[in-house]
């Protein structure tokens, strides 16, 4: 089992890379939790593959500082399409 983690933890790394996902969207690509997707990506990538994670770090940093702009869109458009 230890391997299969290791190696969970790369392929998210990856995917997160190639789409520039969010902890979400990979969460819900490989049908885990999202608590799941933080600790393989900040913990067992940084002893798995340090290079990797740095990389993986960087696009997350991105997501994180982009956040609230998704978040006012996502009101907006909520409030947009709602019924009259």
């Amino acid at each position: 089992m230890k391997g299969a983690v290791e190696e969970r933890a790369i392929e998210l790394g990856e995917y997160i890379i190639e789409n520039n996902a969010t902890v979400r969207a990979a969460a819900g690509k490989f049908h885990i939790s999202k608590s799941t997707v933080h600790k393989d990506v900040s913990q067992r990538l940084r002893t798995v593959n340090p290079q990797l994670y740095l990389k993986v770090r960087r696009v997350l940093e991105q997501n994180k500082a982009q956040r609230h702009i998704r978040g006012g869109i996502a009101t907006r458009n909520k409030y947009l399409q709602k019924p009259k």
